[in-house]
């Protein structure tokens, strides 16, 4: 099996500051169809401060011809779902998806439409692999290390015949070989989490000698991949990994791993300082990281220093705002505190205070209708709890902020009640505002609208402990 990975040196030539460059005197062809469009419109971002808006036409079609863009891996995004795209001088490619199956649907024809195919299929497949990856946990790791190595070399092999039968670019090949390794790396850091437990962890010094011998492979600022899900997933799961040496270093053997202690965390972001030159890859690992500890939070002394901690390396000034203004939200969200009295909108576009629908104990949930499923489930619970709970309103806000059409057509055809159904006024500053980092998130109020709750999940098994008058 021949293996297509460019010598570094090579490849740093043909990568730019944020995508591969291997020409930019040629123009690019754009185009496609969205089935069950959510708005009017996708955006393909081309660059940090360069977006393109491409407007679709009463027939739910959209193209357009772009000059003089760097060859590379862009991203495009509808309705609040992205996908990425690898975009090379002189393509000219149509895609089509439906938004209720986006990535299962995205199929893509014309010429370059090849290798975005081929990589959307991977992308599935390793989507499948993940969801099953707890299974694979339960393996010893030996067994682990064959399994990965059997489905590495599977995938390598596979690419390797599409090498020979379509004959890509040098790009192509990089990026496809690249994807596989960094997957493959990040299920090797990742397997001890799994394997050992949060009781067990210690143990992660047990491994096998050599189990991390792939790390003198790794480069930390490959700015060209940070659009490939399978790379950011590697580096959040490395920097969870390096910083358990910090983590056990004064801690006791039996000692039940805490993924939320200050120290691992803050530990976290030094490694991170440390390791990472690219600012942009560098920066937006500090605020995933930083922003995960501050939603998990319960104590604003930790909140501070891990934001104090934060702000002392990021180099990104909005982005340090953004991290100043969320732990100012999430402090007044406090069980205690009252309910922030935003602007919501009801399905006949009538503005109203969510404090004049507080009369009683109140549950507050939040749905997408980028998540199917969840929509569905939640939907499903809060009518048992309705029964469950006479004496208590449930309030559903939906966040998505695009066409307003789309929630309410998403609610007639899932016949829902439209009653107590809502969207914000400001879905950004009302996200900020809430602390909503997931659709999962769920806030309980007493009738005087004072939080008792602002991160409870109505699928854990204490929920209903929040509903008992």
């Amino acid at each position: 099996m021949k293996l297509y990975t460019i010598p570094l040196l090579m490849l740093l030539s043909m990568f730019g500051c944020k995508h591969v460059t291997t020409s930019t005197s040629d123009h690019i062809f754009i185009g496609g169809e969205i089935i069950n469009p959510k708005n009017d419109y996708v955006l393909l971002y081309l660059s940090e401060s360069n977006v393109d808006t491409l407007y679709m036409n009463e027939h739910n079609r959209f193209s357009k011809r772009i000059e003089q863009v760097p060859a590379g891996l862009y991203t495009f995004t509808h309705g609040g779902e992205y996908q990425t795209i690898l975009l090379e001088p002189n393509d000219s490619i149509l895609f089509r998806l439906n938004t209720a199956d986006f990535d299962e649907s995205l199929v893509f024809t014309g010429k370059g439409a090849k290798k975005n195919n081929y990589l959307i299929k991977r992308f599935l497949e390793n989507e499948i692999d993940n969801k099953k990856f707890i299974d694979y946990c339960k393996l010893a790791p030996e067994e682990f290390e064959v399994f990965l190595n059997k489905k590495r070399r599977e995938k390598l092999d596979n690419l390797d015949k599409f090498i020979k039968k379509k004959e890509p670019s040098e790009l192509f090949k990089s990026i496809a070989e690249l994807s596989i390794n960094y997957n493959y790396y990040a299920n090797k850091e990742i397997y001890p989490f799994g394997y050992y437990g949060n009781n067990k962890l210690i143990h992660f010094k047990d491994l096998p000698e050599g189990f991390y011998d792939f790390r003198k492979d790794i480069n930390y600022n490959f700015e060209a991949l940070q659009e490939l899900f399978v790379y950011n997933r590697f580096l959040y799961s490395h920097f969870n990994n390096l910083a358990l040496e910090h983590y056990y270093k004064d801690k006791d053997h039996h000692d039940v791993f805490n993924r939320n202690a200050l120290g691992y965390n803050v530990a976290k972001l030094e490694i991170m300082d440390s390791l990472i030159t690219s600012e942009v890859i560098k920066n937006n690992l500090l605020k995933t990281t930083t922003k995960d500890f501050l939603f998990n939070s319960e104590s604003r002394y930790e909140s501070d220093k891990m934001l104090a901690a934060y702000s002392e390396i990021t180099t990104n000034q909005a982005d340090k705002m953004y991290m100043a203004n969320l732990v100012t939200s999430l402090e007044k969200l406090k069980p205690g505190k009252d309910f922030p009295n935003i602007t919501l909108v009801n399905f006949h576009d009538q503005e109203i205070k969510i404090n004049t629908l507080i009369k009683k104990p109140t549950v507050i949930f939040f749905w997408s209708s980028n998540f199917k499923m969840h929509y569905r489930n939640t939907h499903y619970k809060i009518t048992n709890l309705k029964e469950q709970y006479p004496d208590m309103e449930f309030i559903a806000i939906n966040i998505n902020n695009d066409n307003k059409m789309h929630w309410k057509n998403t609610l007639s055809q899932s016949n829902y009640p439209t009653t107590n159904e809502y969207r914000f006024k400001f879905p950004a500053k009302a996200i900020q505002m809430l602390g909503i980092n997931s659709v999962n998130k769920v806030i309980v109020v007493n009738k005087e609208g004072v939080i008792k709750n602002s991160n409870a999940n109505m699928f854990d098994d204490t929920f209903d402990d929040y509903l008992e008058l």
